[in-house]
Order: C-alpha cells, then structure tokens, then sequence
C-alpha cells in the first residue's frame, strides 16, 4: 500500500472566478491536454502534463460550465448560461460554431468518433448536434425527467448517460430508441459522472457517496461513503486500483478502488473542490476549485526536481520539446483580445 504522501501541486492561476469543470485529452502525437472551464466565462487550455498555458477561448457571454476536447484535442466544445454551446478550434481559438439554446446549458460531450456534440441543461432536452453539418437541426432526445447536469457517451456512441440537478440517479438512453433503458438508482443528485477509459466502470459522485458501476450490466460494484459532501470524482485510468473525490472540505482525497482506505490526502485549495480528474496515463490528477485555480498533483512520491517546480502558469524549463513544438504550432492562439491579460 502507497503511504501517505506531502504533494507539491503545480498551481495553475488564469481564471478569475470558480474553475466548474475540467477535462483530459487522450494522449495524443503531441502530448495530452487540460481544458477548463469557469465562470469567468472564458475556458482555457493547457499542457496537461506542465500546466503551462497555451490559450484561451474568447466569446462566451456567461458562465461556462462545462467543457470538453476531442479525441485527438483538435477542437473544444464548451456550455454555458448565455444560452449557447460552442465548438472551437483548439489549436487557433478560433469559434467555429455556436450553437444556440433556450435555456442555460449545463453540460456537453463529444462522441467517440469525434462526429457529433451532446448537449444538456435546464431545457431538460438532449441534443446531439452533426459537426459535419453544424447548420442542421439537432437531432432531440427530450423527456428528462429534470434539469440535466452531467452527459456522457458509452458503448460506441451507442448509448447516452444524463444525471440531474434536482434529482437522484444516472439515466441511460438507448440512441436507437431514444429511450431510457436504465437508471442508476443513488438517493442524491449525481453532481459527476465519468465512464473510464477502458469502459468498463461509470464512476458517480452523489452526496457524500462514490460509486462504481458496470458501464455494461449496470450492475453497482462498489460504493463508498466519503468523509464530506463529494462533488467529483475520478477513477485511476490504467490500473484502475485508486480513485480521487473532491467536495466541500476543499481537500482532494486519493482512496484505494478495492477495499475504499483513503490513501493519500492533499490541502491546498482555499475553496470547494468542484471537480476533479485523472490524466489519461494515471500518473497525475487535476483538481479545480471555488478559488480559482487548478492545481495539478503528481501520483509519484515528490522530488526534489519537483518541488523546484510549482508553478504551472509561464513557461518552464521542463516543458517537452514536443509541446515547445506545438507551442510553435499555435503561436497565433496565444495573442487574444487586445487588452486582455491572458494569464492574470
């Protein structure tokens, strides 16, 4: 068993209200990549393994609330409470569609294919959107039984998973019938819900609880009471052996998938933890929280390269020359609106 360790986060400064929402790119050619989300209503891009800031999407006129990256993190998607989701260029900033609504938009998804958007929010309607046809009418998967908070694609984009703000349980949504075919029964509304990267597991926080479901049967596998009200929660991606929860107490907890010991317990946030993730490969995590910053911990034990290290704003000497290189690639991105400051 991992003893319990004193992280030394990278501290990622740049959003000037809450951090809502965060998000991993798989890993890609050129590295792998953090999007988040805040409602200073501009969402920014990083290097997810530095933290170093490569741009920000400029256009929102309302809190974002969530926010994700494609498949090969070419383009960004992001909700938000002007009423509108947007697809961005990630590489540019450029927007290149909104997508309007008629109500606040809580939560967007791309699919496994990278073809289509899944939007939800307090219309209570799913819709999918054709990125190869953005102008095209979405198609609508309505009847949520409330205001939607969380959405997630499975099964090949086969099935679509939706929670609720007002109500407990994870509801799944057969695409080819456009209808419910499953509900994961939890008593508190399920404020995250990750399907991991292997698809076997569909992590849920509600209340004070993390759970554990067979993305297959459906079945629940394990659930653990935690020591507050968890907001989030994620499950290690490559061993699957610990996940992290991070809630009102403003600590990110680390707890051993298999028995629910808590193993590891980072202090440094000066607020709630809304959300919380792992990195495609498993070897850091990235919490985002009510202060403002996103604070990325390694699962390592610290060395002393490390702690010499804890800044994830300007650049580093321990950028990789392969995100030097897509630095160079985006250079454009990093000159936004004039008189912005983009890392303040």
């Amino acid at each position: 068993m991992d003893k319990k360790k004193v992280a030394v986060p990278l501290v990622c400064h740049g959003h000037s209200r809450p951090v809502v929402d965060l998000f991993y790119s798989p890993i890609t050619p050129d590295g792998f990549f953090l999007i988040s989300a805040s409602k200073d209503s501009s969402p920014m891009l990083r290097n997810g393994e530095t933290g170093d800031w490569i741009g920000t999407f400029e256009g929102h006129k309302g809190a974002v609330w969530s926010c994700c990256l494609d498949t090969n993190a070419l383009r960004a998607a992001s909700a938000s409470a002007d009423f509108t989701a947007k697809l961005w260029d990630a590489l540019t900033g450029d927007e290149l569609h909104s997508f309007d609504h008629k109500h606040i938009v809580r939560a967007c998804a791309f699919s496994e294919d990278t073809h289509l958007l899944l939007t939800g929010g307090l219309e209570k309607i799913l819709r999918i959107f054709d990125l190869n046809r953005p102008d095209a009418p979405p198609r609508e998967v309505d009847n949520s039984p409330g205001s939607i908070r969380t959405v997630a694609w499975l099964h090949s984009d086969q099935t679509i998973l939706s929670s609720c703000t007002d109500m407990g349980g994870v509801r799944l949504w057969d695409l080819r019938s456009n209808k419910i075919v499953h509900t994961l029964e939890t008593k508190s509304p399920v404020t995250s819900a990750e399907v991991s990267q292997d698809g076997r597991y569909i992590t849920t926080a509600d209340g004070s609880t993390v759970k554990f479901w067979d993305a297959n049967h459906f079945g629940l596998v394990k659930s653990y009471d935690m020591p507050c009200s968890v907001e989030s929660a994620s499950l290690e991606p490559k061993l699957g052996n610990k996940f992290i929860a991070g809630g009102e107490d403003m600590w990110v907890r680390v707890f051993d998938f298999h028995t629910g010991e808590e193993i590891g317990c980072n202090k440094g946030h000066h607020g709630p933890v809304h959300c919380v993730r792992f990195s495609p490969g498993g070897e850091s995590y990235a919490s985002g929280s009510e202060d403002g910053t996103i604070r990325i911990w390694q699962i390592g034990p610290v060395t002393h390269e490390d702690n010499e290290s804890v800044s994830g704003n300007g650049p580093s000497g321990k950028v990789k020359a392969v995100a030097e290189e897509v630095a160079r690639n985006i250079e454009g991105f990093h000159i936004i609106k004039e008189g912005k400051t983009t890392d303040a």
